[in-house]
């Protein structure tokens, strides 16, 4: 990570940029890796709307799409005013592998406590489960459910 200001998390994923895309833009998919009720139009100031535990949602818009490339949402949660809903951005980069997909998230404009164990840890797990379900594996159930 090269800005400490900004959360970067990084996994290699076994499946090209176009597949690994699709789990970032079709709810179906979204919800295989992350969440439970999932909204998403994938279209600039469409709906970003994840489904957590206990009613608490994770809130934004989608900024920007450029497919197999990149995805810019905004997102916060409900019920939490510390990172309310679209108060934050994450902007998730696919590079291509000669494995597959490399993704890189970066979420800006988190509060520092936010960003250095609540957030880190949340997204290395869900990217983690991510990586197990491009490749065509089962994550399991979302602990987070």
């Amino acid at each position: 990570m090269t800005d400490p200001d900004v959360l970067e998390v990084t996994v290699d994923i076994k499946a090209d940029t176009e597949t690994v895309f699709r789990y970032f833009t079709d709810a179906d998919r979204y919800r295989q890796w992350m969440g439970g009720d999932v909204v998403l139009d994938p279209v600039p100031g469409g709906v970003y709307r994840v489904g957590m535990r206990d009613g608490v949602e994770a809130v934004g818009e989608f900024v920007e799409i450029d497919p197999p490339r990149r995805v810019v949402f905004t997102w916060g949660w409900t019920r939490d005013d510390t990172v309310a809903p679209g108060s934050t951005r994450v902007v998730v980069t696919l590079e291509p592998l000669d494995t597959g997909t490399r993704v890189v998230l970066r979420h800006y404009g988190l509060p520092n406590h936010e960003r250095t164990v609540d957030h880190r840890d949340g997204w290395t797990m869900y990217l983690d489960r991510l990586a197990v379900r491009a490749a065509g594996g089962d994550p399991g159930p979302d602990p987070n459910i």
